[in-house]
């Protein structure tokens, strides 16, 4: 599939944060087929959302930014629902750019698809993984999710394992439940991150 079918809902010139350490430019692709609660880019979510941005403007600005940034992270929404996923990170590589996803493993077959072509990857790791549904909403999510972070780990590809901090889904107990469940996958472990409310429909 063409890069320029790629669905964009949205465009950070400059971020410091999405791919810890390097300057970065960050692609949010629409689309996600998860709805967990305390989602922040919950606009995010619908994949037929109307978008102002389209590949061939991102691709231009990428160009104006060769030599000043490090990298592309390409984040949503979740990328790999997208079949222009891997034709569009082929054309960044192609301008020199190293390249991070942010993913949490909803399509493990696309993941692995494009794991050739990444340097560095965020993955979001919801709850134990018997415990998905609750937070995502989808039966069998956990069963992908745990699937995609095998291939991640297998594959030696730099990787942050993050979890979102919240109580009112993931308490203390759930947390010490994912712990469990990372360190069986060969001593795994994840970060906390704080629940961030600003545009979350919960807050």
């Amino acid at each position: 599939m063409r890069a320029t079918e790629l669905r964009i809902g949205g465009l950070a010139r400059l971020s410091t944060c999405d791919w810890p350490g390097e300057l970065v430019a960050t692609v949010f692709c629409q689309g996600c087929p998860w709805n967990c609660s305390y989602c922040h880019n919950p606009h995010l979510i619908p994949a037929h959302a109307e978008t102002g941005l389209d590949w061939d403007n991102v691709l231009s600005f990428l160009e104006a930014r060769r030599g000043l940034l490090d990298g592309v992270v390409f984040s949503g929404g979740e990328p790999t629902l997208q079949a222009a996923l891997p034709e569009a990170i082929r054309e960044t590589r192609a301008l020199g750019f190293r390249i991070g996803l942010h993913t949490g493993g909803p399509y493990p077959a696309r993941l692995e698809a494009v794991l050739p072509l990444i340097d560095w990857i965020g993955y979001d790791v919801k709850a134990p993984f018997a415990e998905y549904e609750r937070i995502t909403g989808v039966p069998g999510s956990g069963v992908k999710a745990r699937k995609g972070l095998e291939m991640v780990l297998e594959s030696g590809i730099a990787c942050d394992i993050r979890t979102t901090e919240y109580e009112p889904v993931l308490d203390r107990a759930a947390l010490a439940r994912l712990a469990d469940d990372l360190a069986a996958m060969g001593g795994a472990t994840t970060r906390l991150q704080p629940f961030r409310s600003v545009g979350c429909v919960e807050a």
